[in-house]
């Protein structure tokens, strides 16, 4: 069984929006068309419920860099 994930949309002018559940494989498909960012936080189960940053999720960060690879890097 998956988890359901919730992440954190900006808005102007208020404070970010939790936008969820969201399955799994919906999750890979906002960081693939980056609308979710390293930055952004998340909360599942996996996470035991608390915001976390996208950037400390292994799985997720591997996933956002295949799929935006830095141009800094050579």
């Amino acid at each position: 069984m998956s988890a359901k994930w919730f992440y954190k949309r900006e808005r102007w002018f208020r404070a970010p929006a939790s936008v969820g559940p969201i399955s799994e494989a919906d999750l890979l498909h906002r960081i693939d068309e980056g609308k979710i960012a390293p930055t952004t936080l998340l909360k599942s189960s996996k996470t035991r419920e608390r915001w976390v940053p996208m950037s400390s999720i292994q799985p997720a960060l591997q996933r956002w860099r295949e799929h935006h690879p830095d141009p800094s890097v050579n």
